[in-house]
């Protein structure tokens, strides 16, 4: 919309009688566009062109205050104090809800070993079946 419509609006607006447009939209004044800000007048010691006064800051000081630290030991501390620890079965359902749904995100499933089958007969047993059965010695 522009600022031509926006006025035409206004008027209309303020010839129904609704009220005066408030005042920095009013026609002929030209609107906020023209306004100017003045700057503040600078009061007697805000001059920066000169050093008098002022604080030399150390670079070590300044240095030191934005250095990170590293909280490493204190976490590790709190998390290690007083801990419950829940069930192996309660983090085993919580890790398995928490895991995705794609089949990507799922560990492959273990499968169980299969035993090799050994027989249920000794030799002594087939020896026997054979003597029995072929008639051999």
């Amino acid at each position: 919309m522009s600022a031509s419509l926006l006025r035409r609006g206004l008027e209309l607006l303020e010839a129904q009688g609704r009220g005066k447009a408030p005042p920095g939209l009013q026609p002929g004044s030209g609107g906020a566009r023209t306004r100017r800000r003045r700057k503040a007048a600078p009061g007697p010691g805000k001059s920066k062109a000169t050093i008098k006064g002022r604080v030399v800051k150390s670079a070590i000081e300044e240095y030191h205050k934005k250095k990170a630290v590293s909280h490493l030991r204190e976490n590790l501390q709190y998390m290690t104090s007083g801990r419950c620890v829940a069930d192996k079965a309660v983090t085993q359902q919580v890790l398995t809800q928490n895991r995705g749904r794609k089949s990507k995100d799922r560990p492959p499933e273990k499968k169980a070993k299969k035993k090799p089958e050994g027989t249920v007969f000794t030799e002594e047993d087939f020896r026997k079946f054979e003597r029995e059965y072929f008639g051999t010695l």
